[in-house]
C-alpha cells in the first residue's frame, strides 16, 4: 500500500476478502438491483395504464353520450325549431354546432388525461445510473 494515504475501506475489504467472495457480492447486488428495478417498472407501467385506461374510458364516454345525445335530443329539439320561423334545416344546423361543441369539450378533458401518462420515468433514470454504478470509481487523489 501506498504510505502516503491510508487504505479506503473498500481497498482494505479487497485485500482481505478473495476474488470469489466479492464477485459473489456484486452479483447478488446485481441481482437485487435487478429485482428492484422490475418491480419499479411494473409499478409505473401499472399507474401510467391506469391514467390511460382512464382518460381512453372518458372519450369513449364521450363518443356514446354524444352520439345518443346527438340522435335523441336532436330529434325532438329539432321538430320543435322546425315550427318556428328557422324552419327544418336551419333547426338542424343549429343542433348540429351544439352538440359539436359539447363534444368537443369531452374530447379535451379526456386527451388531457392521456396526456398526463408519463411512462417510467423513475425507471429510466435509475437504468441510467446503473452502468456508473458498475464502473470503478476514478481515484481523485
Amino acid at each position: 500500500m501506498n504510505s502516503i494515504h491510508p487504505a479506503t475501506e473498500p481497498e482494505r475489504k479487497a485485500e482481505q476478502e478473495s476474488l470469489g467472495s466479492l464477485m459473489s457480492q456484486v452479483s447478488n447486488d446485481l441481482s437485487t438491483l435487478i429485482r428492484q428495478e422490475t418491480a419499479l417498472a411494473k409499478a409505473e407501467l401499472s399507474e401510467a395504464a391506469k391514467k390511460a385506461g382512464k382518460g381512453a374510458g372518458m372519450l369513449g364516454g364521450a363518443g356514446v353520450a354524444g352520439h345518443f345525445v346527438l340522435l335523441f335530443l336532436s330529434i325532438a329539439l329539432w321538430a320543435g325549431l322546425s315550427t318556428t320561423d328557422l324552419g327544418a334545416a336551419w333547426s338542424a344546423v343549429i343542433l348540429a354546432v351544439i352538440w359539436a361543441i359539447i363534444a368537443a369539450i369531452l374530447a379535451v378533458l379526456g386527451k388531457k388525461n392521456i396526456d398526463q401518462v408519463q411512462g417510467v420515468p423513475q425507471t429510466a433514470q435509475t437504468l441510467k445510473e446503473v452502468p456508473d454504478a458498475l464502473t470503478p470509481s476514478k481515484d481523485t487523489r
